[in-house]
């Protein structure tokens, strides 16, 4: 079924996981954030859905364009899901402390929104991992 690598079932993989994660977060945000509002439970869920497209797509980048470097999965996902996350944080930082500050209290050390960062690079680590496992990576990919 995942015999050859391909670019599609890089991106399908990554969807799925994206959206399974924030399925979790649709459902579970509630019981952390009860007054948020279905806007942000619908960013979310959407947010991590195109985040796995996004690690999925960059799999065919095995090698920095400019220098030259090797890009492997386990390089290249951490720094593209914690980008997307760091991103998320700007857009919804009011919602994100709030929402820390109940998990966490006023005054503890994990107050900040921008560990949503690292949550990002651990979930891309995840989505990357499936991704190559299952869909292959490389220019290959866009072959087949």
């Amino acid at each position: 079924m995942f015999g050859n690598p391909s670019l599609v079932t890089r991106i399908a993989i990554g969807k799925a996981v994206g959206f399974v994660v924030g399925l979790c977060g649709f459902i579970c945000l509630p019981y952390f954030l009860p007054e948020s509002g279905w806007l942000f439970r619908w960013g979310i869920l959407l947010w991590y859905t195109t985040l796995g497209a996004i690690v999925g797509v960059f799999g065919v980048f095995t090698y920095h364009p400019i220098l030259k470097l090797p890009m492997p999965w386990w390089f290249r996902a951490p720094i593209v899901g914690g980008w997307m996350n760091f991103v998320l944080t700007f857009f919804a930082y009011d919602e994100m402390k709030t929402m820390m500050a109940a998990l966490f209290g006023e005054t503890g050390w994990l107050t900040s929104p921008f560990w949503f960062t690292a949550e990002g690079a651990i979930v891309g680590l995840l989505i990357g991992y499936l991704a190559t496992r299952f869909g292959g990576e490389g220019k290959e990919t866009v072959d087949r």
